[in-house]
């Protein structure tokens, strides 16, 4: 029997190279019933890339036309691209029950929070900036795309006491044991569950 009400939402952020999506891939491998909100971009796609599973691939212009129609849950313009959480996607996810996992910058996190404050806020740190500079040295970009991305990680790594909680990725199997624990443990919230099914099991 499930005692838990779901549609509950998990935000992740994390500076670009802190290992988020290896993370955010393991967690929807293991937990039942979480599914990642899928966002909108007008980048073009990768190689191994595909339309409706990684990202809704759409042109520029219609991405304009969803903001104009208050679309989204929140937007941003990364390098060029845009990106949005469509407000459509999140409620079709909570209509079927799901548990829903986000993985979005600083600025999306405090519109989610904003319009759902029950959500869970979680900020991955990297062990330090030199750390985070290594790890994007084995990625062979190139020297000004680092420190592009090591100056905006300064910037949201300052953005961490707004969150819930924050893990520190020094080790990805203690990180993902620590993201495992939070998910797990906020499910069971006394005010996420249902009151009617308890009710039905200890009636006198």
């Amino acid at each position: 029997m499930e005692l838990y009400k779901k549609g509950n939402i998990f935000v992740i952020s994390a500076p670009s190279g802190t290992g988020k999506t290896t993370l955010c891939e393991r967690l929807l491998r293991v937990i039942p019933d979480l599914k990642m909100s899928i966002s909108h971009t007008t980048r073009k796609p990768r190689p191994n890339e595909r339309d409706g599973i990684d990202y809704f691939f759409i042109e520029k212009e219609e991405f304009e036309k969803m903001i104009a129609n208050d679309e989204f849950i929140e937007w941003a313009e990364v390098y060029g691209n845009f990106y949005g959480t469509s407000k459509g996607v999140i409620s079709d996810l909570m209509k079927k029950e799901y548990d829903i996992l986000l993985d979005i910058d600083t600025k999306g996190a405090k519109n989610i929070k904003k319009l759902y404050p029950d959500s869970v806020l979680i900020f991955i740190l990297p062990p330090s900036l030199q750390e985070l500079e290594r790890r994007l040295l084995l990625r062979n970009e190139d020297k000004e795309t680092i420190n592009r991305r090591v100056s905006k990680a300064s910037q949201e790594i300052s953005q961490y006491t707004f969150y819930d909680y924050v893990v520190i990725n020094d080790d990805i199997e203690k990180a993902f044991n620590d993201l495992l624990c939070i998910i797990n443990a906020e499910r069971k919230r006394s005010q996420r569950i249902k009151s009617e099914k308890i009710d039905k099991i200890f009636q006198k």
